[in-house]
C-alpha cells in the first residue's frame, strides 16, 4: 500500500464528503438509525446481503466484495468497512456492546465510545484501545494501524515484548506491525487511505464529535 503526502491526504476530505452526500442528507433528516447506514456493492452480514437499516451485532461476520463499502453502527460504535474486507465482531449481542473484533482481511475505520476497553485482532497484532478512532488495514506481511486519536497498545503477535503504547490527537503516530522475522516488529508509517471527513461522519452517527477541530487541518 503506497503512502501519500499529508497535503494530498488532507486534500481528499472534500471529495470524501461529496461522495457521502446522500448519507449526510439522511442524517440531517433524522432518517439514519442504528445498524447499516450506508451500503455499496456486495456487502454481507452472516452471508446475507446487507441493506440499509439492517442490524449488526456481536457474533456477526461482515464481508465486503470488490469496490464495496459499508457504514454501520453497533451500539455506541461506528465502522466504515472498506472493499474486500472480512471482520468478525465479538461482545454482548443483547446489549449491542462490541468488546472485540477481528480484521481477517481488508481495512476498517472505527470510532469507539469513550471509556470502554476494546480489542482489535489482526494476523500480526493485537490492539488494545479505549475510546479511540482507529484505522486498520491488513497486508500480506504486516498490519497498518493509525491511531487517529486516543490511546492504543500495539502488541506484535510474534513478539509481544516489542509492544508499544501510542497516544495521539490527530493521526500523529501511524505504525506498521510486522510478522515474525523482522528486526523491528513495529515501524513508523505514513498516513494513508482514511480522512478526517470520514471520522467526522462516523462520530456524528453516534452523536459525538471528533476531539480535534477539523477547521485547523
Amino acid at each position: 500500500m503506497a503512502g501519500i503526502s499529508r497535503r494530498a491526504w488532507l486534500g481528499r476530505t472534500a471529495a470524501v464528503a461529496l461522495s457521502m452526500t446522500c448519507l449526510r442528507e439522511a442524517l440531517a433528516a433524522g432518517a439514519v438509525e442504528k445498524g447499516v447506514s450506508r451500503v455499496r456493492g456486495d456487502v454481507r452480514i452472516n452471508n446475507k446481503p446487507a441493506k440499509q437499516g439492517m442490524q449488526a451485532k456481536p457474533g456477526d461476520v461482515i464481508t465486503t466484495g470488490r469496490d464495496a463499502e459499508l457504514v454501520v453502527v453497533v451500539g455506541r460504535d461506528a465502522f466504515l468497512v472498506r472493499a474486500e474486507t472480512q471482520i468478525e465482531l465479538a461482545g454482548d449481542a443483547t446489549r449491542l456492546v462490541v468488546s472485540a473484533l477481528r480484521v481477517v482481511t481488508g481495512a476498517l475505520l472505527s470510532v469507539f465510545a469513550p471509556g470502554e476497553r476494546k480489542r482489535i485482532q489482526t494476523p500480526t497484532a493485537t490492539i488494545g484501545i479505549r475510546g479511540t478512532g482507529i484505522y486498520v488495514a491488513v497486508e500480506a506481511m504486516r498490519s497498518y494501524i493509525c491511531t487517529c486519536y486516543g490511546e492504543a497498545e500495539l502488541v506484535p503477535a510474534d513478539d509481544p515484548q516489542q509492544a508499544e503504547m501510542v497516544r495521539t490527537t490527530h493521526h500523529d503516530q501511524p505504525r506498521y506491525v510486522y510478522r515474525k522475522g523482522m528486526p523491528h516488529m513495529i515501524e513508523r508509517a505514513p498516513v494513508i487511505n482514511h480522512t478526517d471527513a470520514e471520522l467526522v461522519l462516523l462520530e456524528s452517527l453516534v452523536g459525538r464529535k471528533v476531539p480535534f477541530d477539523p477547521a485547523l487541518y
